[in-house]
């Protein structure tokens, strides 16, 4: 085990990637709840919902293989699993426009484009094309879409009567869904400040425990918690309903919705899960101590490829794209090094199989905080974008705001490159454009008027 996972060269021991790998779990876990709720809470173009107990079993069971394939050939102390904002695009970009199956088949194809990019030496290329302070506010812009998506799943904020969008049904925030949300939210916070391992976990947990309570004791009309009514499930263990593995159709999207649709909802998909990973690996391995003097990770190549596998390993399970998780900092906090923190991670993910009836029982407003706070931690990006320089100021903000505005990442990414491109020709800097973006901007012009003049 010294050997194979490098502890000693390294500087750990076992107890130390214990440990590590145990809070790593606490970390990430809320996704085995938050997942299905996102997926669960869209429809696709004919209207079908997915199985929040089959969702349940593919988030948790591709969870623990991807981390498990990290161990083992990156021997990383990375948890993987189904990312945020990979999953809103997903749910509220693909699946509007083509049925589950053929949304998670761009989901492989994101995933093998991820594995030859990593392999190829491409990436190089793409990382050159778009600008650092663009790929910032494409996670700020994903941040604020998934805040949005959860104040509106928990009926905090609502569509309004001369407004497009109010606070609560009514303008004033009424009903006990929409308090549960409030207390869940401040818990939340309070937990995630105070340094709480675990903290969206047992917030989540605590605040679907109260909802169910006060469903119990209080008359509630069923339909105002949404998707899910809080009530004691029939059974705490039960048996992994795997049916949604193996349900993808990897071509169908490009005939339903049309090439052009498809293909820009896999680009988004390739960009924000690349650079995403890309981002947290750099971040988390130098918080571990793990980059060399040349700023090189350990095994880059491998872990990359592995994220790629991981995708397509997330369509595959119709989870949605797996990527490595930014809550592996938590881990390693604790002392986790390698691989082997990892497999106590992945072995962590395989035992939530077999509870998957208590991600039934949860509210969307004891899952929705977590979007908000997520949201809130994304948006630390935008300190990186340089706000004093409009060439880059402008794209940046375009691409954060019509996120949210228009309830729609693509949107946000499209309008980002386009003023980009647009800004440095009108500015005389056409040579500072490279070929790649042009080429994304004409893709992104026609995404934008498709169907407007025939």
């Amino acid at each position: 085990m010294d050997r194979f996972f490098e502890l000693s060269a390294r500087g750990t021991t076992v107890a130390r990637e214990v440990r590590g790998g145990l809070t790593t779990f606490m970390a990430m876990a809320y996704i085995i709840l938050l997942n299905p709720i996102i997926l669960g809470g869209a429809t696709d173009v004919t209207g079908a919902k997915l199985d929040l107990a089959q969702l349940t079993t593919s988030t948790a069971l591709a969870a623990a293989l991807c981390t498990l394939l990290m161990a083992l050939v990156g021997n990383a102390p990375f948890g993987v699993a189904a990312g945020l904002g990979l999953n809103a695009v997903v749910a509220y970009q693909a699946a509007p426009f083509m049925t589950w199956a053929q949304a998670m088949g761009l989901v492989v194809l994101e995933g093998l484009v991820i594995i030859v990019l990593a392999v190829s030496g491409l990436r190089q290329l793409i990382m050159n094309a778009i600008p650092l302070a663009l790929k910032h506010a494409i996670g700020v812009g994903i941040g604020l879409f998934i805040a949005l998506i959860g104040l509106v799943d928990s009926g905090f904020v609502a569509k309004g009567t001369g407004t497009p969008l109010q606070l609560g049904a009514t303008g004033h925030l009424t009903g006990w869904p929409v308090a549960i949300f409030c207390f869940g939210l401040l818990l939340m916070i309070t937990l995630y400040v105070r340094r709480v391992p675990g903290a969206i976990l047992i917030s989540i947990v605590v605040t679907a425990v109260v909802a169910i309570v006060v469903n119990a004791v209080a008359t509630i009309d069923p339909a105002t918690w949404g998707l899910v009514v809080p009530r004691v499930p029939d059974a705490l263990i039960a048996w992994p309903d795997f049916g949604l593995v193996g349900q993808f159709d990897l071509f169908g999207g490009f005939a339903r919705a049309g090439a052009i649709t498809a293909t820009v909802v896999l680009f988004t998909l390739v960009l924000s899960g690349f650079f995403d990973a890309m981002g947290t690996i750099i971040g988390v391995s130098d918080e571990a101590g793990l980059i060399d003097e040349r700023g090189r990770v350990p095994r880059l190549g491998r872990i990359l490829t592995v994220d790629g596998v991981a995708g397509m390993v997330g369509g595959a399970a119709s989870a949605s794209a797996n990527t490595v998780f930014v809550e592996s900092a938590a881990g390693v906090g604790e002392g986790a090094r390698t691989g082997l923190a990892s497999v106590v991670t992945g072995a962590m993910f395989c035992l939530t199989l077999l509870f998957t009836p208590l991600a039934t029982v949860v509210p969307a407003a004891a899952a929705a905080p977590a979007l908000v706070l997520v949201g809130a931690l994304m948006m630390t990006q935008s300190r990186a974008i340089p706000w004093d320089d409009l060439e880059m100021a402008v794209p940046a903000f375009l691409t954060i705001a019509l996120m949210p505005f228009t309830y729609s990442i693509t949107n946000g990414v499209a309008a980002g490159v386009i003023s980009y491109t647009v800004i440095k020709l009108a500015s005389g800097k056409p040579r500072e454009i490279p070929v790649l973006l042009w080429v994304t901007s004409l893709i992104f012009v026609v995404y934008f008027f498709v169907g407007q003049f025939g």
